[in-house]
């Protein structure tokens, strides 16, 4: 059985982006960062969210709180008792049930504006365009690497930047897809990667999903730099980062494609959430 669902949210289009007073008021400590322009983009911007777990829940709620206007949460697991060391938008009470609606429902708590859409589906090749459709960005906070690259060549035939967490125990990896302009998923890891069940650190969640929402602010209202062609890496037990450049692969069968080549830019084992 599949299901969709959204909350209330509010009417789209130009109009609906202008910031109402209570806007103002709610968004008033991060408006200096970059202005009511900036804020204006978050809440004309759709950010479809693909896995509700650990990764999921902390890059929904930043960017729900941050103000997108429209997300989208792509999940078709059920909440179970080890998800909660990790999952933290599902909790006791939520055991059974379809973490999808358990995001919709906590996320319309964080931000009754925001508007959510939240599907039940499994996301495959035969209906990814379906459920990502008009989105500005895509995350992928997923914990299966084939679906993954599903996501991935979909966002970079699509040109619609995609940007990638993992986590494994005490580690995380985080890097920006800008299709045509950087490396996508697939150039740096080309071979697929067993379906496993490692072991995650709920607060190593955080780390990352921080930085993925942090990192889809960026793009959208246009600040700071991305981590394009670079892969991030989180070492948790020795607090530490680090950084690797990373380069496209022309013969790249996902961005290494007629057409996605051009560089107008867009419109592995930490797969654990």
């Amino acid at each position: 059985m599949t299901t969709t669902k959204r909350s209330k949210g509010k009417a789209r289009g130009a109009a609906a982006a202008t910031l109402t007073e209570s806007d103002l008021g709610r968004y008033a400590r991060q408006l200096p960062l970059f202005g009511e322009s900036g804020q204006e983009k978050l809440k004309r911007a759709t950010v479809t969210i693909a896995g509700a777990g650990g990764l999921g829940s902390v890059s929904a709620a930043y960017l729900a709180v941050a103000g997108v206007g429209r997300l989208q949460i792509i999940d078709d697991d059920r909440v179970e008792r080890s998800n909660l060391n990790r999952q933290i938008l599902h909790w006791d009470r939520d055991l059974g049930k379809a973490k999808a609606v358990s995001f919709l429902e906590k996320l319309t708590q964080l931000n009754p504006t925001v508007e959510v859409v939240v599907s039940t589906q499994r996301i495959s090749a035969e209906n990814v365009a379906e459920l990502v459709g008009e989105s500005n960005a895509v995350v992928d906070a997923l914990d299966n690497f084939q679906t993954r690259l599903i996501l991935n060549r979909f966002a970079v035939g699509e040109r619609i930047p995609f940007f990638h967490g993992g986590v494994y125990g005490f580690e995380g990896q985080v890097t920006t897809v800008l299709p045509g302009r950087s490396a996508c998923l697939r150039c740096i890891f080309p071979e697929e990667h067993p379906v496993q069940a490692p072991p995650v650190l709920g607060a190593t969640c955080a780390v990352i999903g921080g930085i993925q929402a942090t990192e889809v602010v960026k793009y959208l209202t246009g600040v700071g730099t991305l981590l394009t062609n670079r892969l991030l890496i989180w070492d948790g037990i020795d607090g530490r980062v680090d950084e690797f450049a990373v380069e496209r692969n022309p013969a790249c069968p996902d961005c290494g494609q007629p057409g996605v080549n051009n560089p107008a830019g867009p419109s592995n084992e930490l797969a654990a959430r």
